[in-house]
């Protein structure tokens, strides 16, 4: 916890609030300290997030195949100018997966199931059931 945030929340919460108009100060005070507290551990989480394996690999992946491709370009072959656009056409397709599989993590084809949340809440398994 911020220590500045913590010390104006615990200022506001001693103040002695007499009148409804105080009252109203006072929790509008300590609702915008919350509203700060959430947004410094919205940050905190943010800066602790790393980018996934699948992703780097894709793009990794993606930026060979597209220097082979530029490589090839150079070359005047008929099979490899055939061969490029099926590098380039690939690379979309795995662009648009690559998207598509983190676009809606939880739903589809290429999902992420919730086997840890449902040994963390057993009761939500209990009423999922058949």
């Amino acid at each position: 916890v911020a220590p500045r945030l913590s010390e104006a929340l615990r200022l506001a919460l001693s103040l002695q609030a007499t009148t409804p108009g105080q009252l109203d100060a006072q929790r509008e005070l300590v609702s915008s300290l919350k509203t700060a507290f959430d947004y410094r551990r919205q940050r905190i989480i943010l800066s602790s997030s790393r980018v996934n394996w699948v992703k780097w690999t894709v793009l990794l992946s993606q930026a060979v195949v597209m220097l082979v491709a530029i490589a090839m370009v150079h070359c005047d072959n008929q099979l490899a100018n055939k061969i490029i656009l099926t590098i380039f056409a690939t690379s979309v397709g795995v662009a648009v997966v690559l998207v598509a599989a983190h676009a809606r993590p939880f739903t589809g084809q290429i999902s992420i199931h919730p086997t840890y949340l449902l040994q963390v809440m057993p009761e939500a398994d209990a009423k999922a059931g058949p």
